[in-house]
């Protein structure tokens, strides 16, 4: 085969996954089998990372382990301020904010919340602390030494992680939000302090009959985001 050939049918799956993937929030209350979440965790150890360190370690957690851990994170928020390992963006701005907004709206006009509209806004924040009624969880850290590369190559695992899904037959809600609560996280997982919590992520069969499933975000045309520099 030349260097420039290829089969164009492993772009076109890509493609297909890429175009096809979204974030779920609702989802089934039926468990994933554990040789299916092995099956794509295997996959998301062949993401690469910066000179091989494979910084991630992930909690999985399932069954009365979910159930658990849903409730006592529940009722942690209800007296307790955020405190990320990571810090969370200073602000939204100009297409940033648009596009954060966007989101926004469409979200919250599929489940019918009216704008400004906050206590309905509030109860459909709190749902990101239920995992969108998911049976599991992943909480994905990194080493704290290797600082925001290895936060970078967490995000190349979660883009695994998301495509392996989809690919199952599985939906999931990558979670910042979780992230917001990291004191609680090592104390409830028993994580060390040398380890920082980049991500959450949500996940299990999703529900295709909630209103909630039923938007997709637009993405920015080629022209937006890419600069050609030819001579």
């Amino acid at each position: 085969m030349a260097p420039t050939d290829h089969d164009s049918s492993d772009f076109a799956a890509l493609q297909r996954l890429a175009d096809e993937r979204w974030t779920c929030r609702q989802f089934r209350p039926d468990e994933v089998d554990r040789a299916t979440i092995e099956q794509l965790l295997t996959l998301t150890q062949r993401t690469p990372s910066w000179c091989n360190t494979q910084p991630w370690q992930v909690v999985v957690t399932a069954g009365e382990g979910t159930e658990r851990f849903r409730k006592e994170l529940l009722t942690h928020i209800q007296t307790n301020g955020t405190a990320p390992d990571f810090e969370f963006p200073a602000q939204y701005a100009g297409v940033y904010r648009d596009r954060r907004r966007e989101c926004g709206f469409q979200l919250y006009d599929s489940v019918g919340i009216a704008k400004g509209d906050h206590e309905k806004t509030m109860r459909q924040m709190v749902r990101n602390f239920e995992f969108f009624d998911a049976p599991h969880v992943a909480i994905v850290t990194s080493e704290a030494d290797l600082g925001i590369y290895g936060a970078i190559d967490c995000g190349l695992w979660l883009e695994s992680f998301l495509l392996g899904a989809q690919a199952l037959g599985l939906a999931a809600a990558p979670q910042a939000a979780l992230a917001s609560y990291s004191p609680f996280l090592h104390d409830y997982f028993d994580l060390p302090t040398h380890r920082k919590v980049v991500f959450g992520v949500s996940f299990g069969y999703p529900d295709p009959d909630h209103p909630i499933n039923t938007f997709r975000t637009a993405r920015a045309p080629l022209d937006d985001q890419i600069t050609w520099h030819t001579s």
